[in-house]
């Protein structure tokens, strides 16, 4: 049962909302995102104003039911439209929950996603490439933007490392289902005797952090710079380009070394840099709250396993949700990416209505 005072509050809010954007004399800066509130607010305003009526109508039809007088057509009526209006209050019940649900400030931000090879050696950094292609598929799908920020490949062709950030509309609502460890179990083409050998990436996805999400003060920031060269560096230098930023409270430390201006790895450094000390923030506030833990997929750690593709059995299962697509070339070409996703967005979505 959702409090009265809630769905009120819901219609007041509609109210205020449109009274301030009728006024010639609201800030530029307001009316974009008052008129943003508004639309939301319009998309369930209707069923607030008819639930909230819901208990009026109920003690009506009761009176009628209770009338000994009326013939028996009417009172047939009106069981009728009680059963109707009890189906009926039950939908929009769950439809203003959900509404009412809290939202993750994040989820409209863009993001930046960090690939990293973990155990399995050269077949591991393969499978880190293998994810990557999957989500430019994925993005390219959604008409995202993707960036590569930095790279580190291997010996056998495939990726120690990636990081690059995605750009376009509620990208993290979406793509921060990815953190964790991906498993994969296959038969490496260096091996003869046909084992299926198992490797794993892990996945860390962090909404892209602006200086007005998070202030970093100069003096919490130790800046080295040194001369690019070696692995993860597309060409070596000979001035001294590359840049490592130390984030002495957190002790976060992000270097880059793609560019060749020390002034461009500086900034795609601090990109990475004031993303990944948002993150730290976010879940440091996210495990003071118990209940908000309960609400989520998954531990939401990037140790966590949360997947499995399996190559000689054709399948991709998520165990979060104990979900099994038989169809993995299909997901990894992105095709059928979105349907694992809904299915996780949907479990996230029961277990926060649960926790209300």
């Amino acid at each position: 049962m959702i409090p009265l005072q809630k769905v009120k509050d819901i219609i007041l809010r509609h109210d205020a909302l449109e009274k301030d954007l009728s006024s010639a004399n609201i800030e530029p800066k307001l009316l974009a995102k008052k008129s943003k509130e508004y639309s939301n607010l319009g998309n369930i305003i209707s069923i607030a104003k008819e639930y909230i009526n819901f208990d009026t109508l109920k003690k009506d039809l009761e009176q009628i039911l209770q009338d000994k007088s009326n013939d028996s057509e009417i009172i047939e009526m009106a069981k009728k439209d009680l059963e109707d209006m009890e189906l009926k209050k039950g939908r929009y019940e769950n439809q203003l929950k959900i509404f009412l649900l809290p939202k993750d400030e994040d989820d409209s931000k863009n993001a930046i996603v960090e690939i990293r090879a973990g155990t399995g050696g050269l077949e591991a950094s393969l499978f880190c490439a293998d994810l990557f292609k999957m989500y430019e598929k994925v993005c390219s799908k959604k008409n995202w933007k993707v960036e590569i920020i930095s790279i580190s490949k291997s010996e056998a062709g495939g990726f120690k490392e990636i990081i690059f950030s995605v750009n376009g509309n509620d990208i993290y609502s979406y793509l921060k289902y990815e953190s964790g460890v991906h498993r994969v179990q296959r038969i490496p083409e260096t091996e003869t005797q046909g084992r299926v050998h198992t490797s794993a990436a892990t996945v860390a996805v962090l909404p892209e952090a602006e200086e007005v999400d998070i202030q970093i003060k100069d003096t919490d920031l130790r800046v080295d710079v040194f001369r690019a060269g070696g692995p993860g560096g597309q060409s070596v230098n000979t001035t001294d380009s590359a840049v490592r930023i130390t984030h002495i409270p957190s002790g976060i430390v992000v270097s880059q070394q793609d560019e060749k201006s020390q002034h461009k790895n500086k900034a795609k450094a601090l990109k990475i840099l004031r993303s990944r000390v948002y993150e730290s923030e976010k879940r440091k506030k996210d495990q003071e709250r118990s209940s908000n833990r309960r609400s989520q997929i998954g531990s939401g750690d990037r140790s966590e396993r949360i997947r499995t593709y399996n190559f000689p059995q054709g399948r991709v299962t998520d165990h979060r949700i104990n979900l099994t697509l038989h169809k993995l070339d299909e997901f990894l070409s992105g095709e059928i990416h979105e349907e694992m996703n809904h299915e996780l967005r949907l479990k996230e979505q029961n277990l926060k209505l649960e926790s209300l």
